[in-house]
């Protein structure tokens, strides 16, 4: 949040600034932007396996990624483009499920990992911050709207994804294994944050309105491609692919 108002105030003075340079930049057809807004998603599966009975509950947690772009506009119409970008961002949410013979590994009393077939609920936290380059094709509607598409590589800079199961058991190795309660608020921990991606890419489109000479409202929307894991994860039996949108705003320059 305090990122968010530093980025307001830096705007304001912006608006008293706009040098030499960008304007001799302006006049070649480039056009520079930063954004700013909120994320809203998760990492999902597609499509959902029969071992989530339940999605019970869903919190997209607060995101707030930052971004720098430039827009390179073409012929004299100037009505299609070619934009890229740079964008610091974090990515989360909090979920709880029901799931039958959901393959997992948790961490036992002692520290020891078990993995298995758990029936029961899950309460999962994922938290990622990623450095995103974004390279995206723009039309110009008129002189207000556009819209974007192409594709974005990310880097992981941090990631968390962990959580518990509760409220029912595991089948130690598979569903005819050594069964294993978890009652009466007795709960099981795992933690599959060294198991994310480091590279991460997909496709990504948008649309943006002009709504004052200088800003911008917009709203993009991102499906990764390669999913959430490393290619070698098995613990979980299905890819996740973080599917999220970004609304905001930004000031042109």
């Amino acid at each position: 949040m305090v990122a968010l108002l530093s980025f307001c105030v830096w705007i304001i003075h912006a608006q008293h600034d706009r040098s030499a340079t960008v304007l001799r930049s302006a006049a070649k057809g480039l056009e520079y932007e930063v954004k700013a807004g909120f994320h809203i998603g998760g990492a999902s599966p597609l499509p959902l396996p029969h071992e989530i009975r339940e999605i019970s509950g869903y919190n997209p947690t607060l995101a707030i990624p930052i971004e720098g772009t430039v827009t390179q506009w073409l012929g004299k119409q100037r009505k299609c483009g070619v934009t890229a970008g740079l964008k610091l961002e974090n990515k989360g949410m909090i979920t709880c499920s029901r799931v039958k013979n959901y393959r997992t590994e948790i961490i036992g009393d002692g520290g020891e990992k078990v993995s298995g077939r758990w029936t029961g609920y899950v309460k999962t936290k994922m938290r990622t911050a990623y450095l995103t380059m974004p390279l995206l094709a723009a039309y110009r509607l008129d002189e207000r709207w556009v819209i974007r598409g192409g594709a974005y590589v990310s880097y992981l800079t941090e990631g968390d994804f962990s959580g518990h199961v509760y409220d029912g058991y595991l089948r130690e190795g598979d569903p005819t294994g050594p069964k294993i309660e978890f009652k009466d608020g007795r709960i099981a921990t795992y933690d599959f944050s060294n198991r994310l991606r480091h590279f991460v890419y997909g496709a990504q489109m948008g649309i943006s309105w002009r709504a004052f000479k200088h800003f911008n409202t917009f709203a993009d929307l991102s499906w990764g491609l390669n999913g959430l894991f490393k290619s070698d994860f098995e613990t979980i039996s299905f890819a996740l692919y973080p599917i999220y949108l970004n609304a905001g705003f930004g000031y042109v320059f």
